[in-house]
């Protein structure tokens, strides 16, 4: 046995004595540890997702994603140009501070700041106002709804506690700016933070305060990250972790036959994709082939997304022609569309560039995507017959995000589920567009069109919910025709439980809403 499978099984069997497992402990087995606690810190779902057990937003999702009150109880549209929001009185932070207005202000000013990796999560907004100390207005540059579905995942800080911890300002996690807020919470919802150890364990505990009314029985949750697929579904067979929401799907059969244990399985929004590194020159110097046309069309003759499904995702995988499910507002069959792989076009294409053999560096991450790992060597190998010479660089996403999200990769893989918005201009806005202010905030790869920029910007503004997703279609297609990403499935995602836990909230975004999850016998 290795040293760190030692390790993991040591820590999760010193968990399980130090708190015995009971119906009021929820032991939740994760992919991956937590990025930063710092919610402004990092544009990711997952990280935010489990935030949201101790931070809260303005509005939220209800059951069916529709929009619904959380720390404001009201909002209307003022004018075209500024919502305002009525607050919810009688609401405590963590720490027993009240909550009012001068918390919103200070926590759309930082999420907000020039250096906030999440201020591309809200390219609408405009300012903030307090009007009196329940009251705010939040201005933005369009009138559309679209504005408070992408705040559903801005989570609102305690003022004077940003101010005491010298915290006014973001922490960055690819950038390495760390701060007060990247170990320590002080937040308004359900769970309050009890202890962390990075890439050990995080514990929550109920915070019996909350203003909302309990759906859950838990006491205690303990986040144990264990990295190791083998190893998160050994211990949750063995009993010593209650929950995993990154069931291996190689692991599905076994888990589904096993006595005692539960699988909740579908198909996430989330599409992954293949993207480009659009700079002038690459890394090393050389002009920049995949700013040709024929050089990125070649790259998606290679891929074979059919057999990636049938090979890697055992069939459970959504192969897509499409850069958004199906599900997502926006959404257009006509551009759902792929050809067959064809290695002798991609040659041909290469050709006519002048690039045969290009070398070059695909940048992957082995705790991200599904099965990321297999996906990368199985795309390397089509697109070594279709003429390239590609050298695979995999490693963690805490090494590879710097690289990614710093215009450093000249190949790489990025997954997108149009999450908090639910809307295609949430992928049009903040990877598409090019960058400029809050637009284009996740553009990793560096592109400009100026004839798709001027469609996101016209959808924007318009309130006619048909015609904006109409300028949302044609933008899709500039992308789609340009090659600016190559969709290549939306992913399966599999939860595993014990029959100790008795119900979840289990959909589509694979956001775990724990202050759902009832515990049994």
């Amino acid at each position: 046995m290795s040293r760190v499978k030692s390790f993991i099984l040591a820590a999760l069997a010193a968990a399980a004595i130090a708190v015995p497992a009971s119906a009021e402990t929820l032991r939740w087995g994760g992919r991956a540890d937590l990025y930063s606690l710092d919610p402004y810190s990092v544009p990711s779902t997952s990280n935010l997702a489990f935030l949201n057990h101790i931070y809260e937003g303005l509005v939220r999702y209800g059951p069916d994603f529709q929009i619904e009150p959380a720390l404001a109880t009201e909002w209307k549209l003022i004018d075209g140009k500024t919502w305002r929001f009525t607050l919810r009185k009688g609401v405590k932070f963590h720490d027993g501070a009240d909550f009012t207005a001068d918390d919103v202000v200070a926590s759309f000013t930082r999420v907000s700041d020039q250096t906030s990796p999440l201020r591309g999560n809200i390219p609408l907004y405009a300012g903030v106002t307090k009007v009196d100390d329940y009251t705010v207005d939040l201005a933005v540059t369009a009138p559309t709804s679209l504005f408070l579905n992408d705040i559903t995942n801005i989570f609102i800080f305690d003022a004077t506690w940003l101010k005491d911890n010298n915290s006014e300002k973001p922490t960055d996690f690819a950038a390495k700016v760390e701060g007060y807020t990247t170990q320590h919470t002080n937040g308004t919802g359900p769970f309050k933070l009890e202890s962390r150890v990075p890439d050990s364990k995080t514990v929550l505990v109920a915070n019996d305060g909350w203003w909302d009314e309990k759906q859950h029985n838990l006491d205690r949750i303990e986040f144990l990250p264990v990295t190791s697929a083998a190893t998160r579904v050994a211990a949750l067979l063995s009993g010593e972790i209650d929950l995993i929401d990154s069931a291996p799907i190689q692991d599905l059969p076994r888990l589904e036959s096993s006595p005692g244990i539960t699988v909740k399985k579908r198909t996430e929004l989330r599409t992954v994709f293949l993207n480009f590194n659009r700079k002038e020159k690459l890394e090393d110097g050389r002009p920049n082939p995949f700013n040709d046309l024929r050089v990125r069309q070649a790259v998606e003759a290679t891929v074979d997304r059919d057999l990636i499904n049938k090979k890697v995702m055992r069939g459970l995988a959504r192969p897509s022609g499409s850069l958004i499910a199906p599900e997502i507002a926006g959404y257009a069959a006509s551009l759902d569309t792929y050809k067959p792989a064809d290695p002798e076009l991609s040659q041909k294409l290469l050709a006519e560039a002048g690039q045969k053999d290009l070398a070059f560096t695909y940048t992957c991450m082995n705790d991200e995507s599904i099965n990321e790992e297999d996906i990368c060597s199985g795309i390397a190998n089509m697109m070594k017959r279709g003429g390239f010479n590609p050298a695979i660089d995999i490693a963690p996403r805490a090494v590879q995000t710097p690289k990614r999200n710093g215009g450093k990769a000249d190949m790489f893989n990025l997954s997108w589920a149009n999450e908090p918005t639910l809307d295609a201009y949430s992928l049009l806005a903040q990877v598409l567009s090019s960058r400029k202010g809050a637009m284009g905030v996740s553009n990793y790869g560096g592109w400009s069109n100026p004839a798709l920029d001027k469609l996101v910007d016209a959808a924007a503004q318009e309130q006619d919910n048909a015609k904006r997703l109409a300028l949302e279609e044609q933008a899709l297609k500039i992308a789609k025709d340009e090659v600016m990403l190559i969709p290549l499935h939306q992913q399966p995602i599999a939860w595993a439980m014990l029959a100790t836990v008795k119900s979840v909230d289990f959909r589509a975004d694979n956001k775990p809403r724990h202050w759902r999850t009832q515990m049994g016998k």
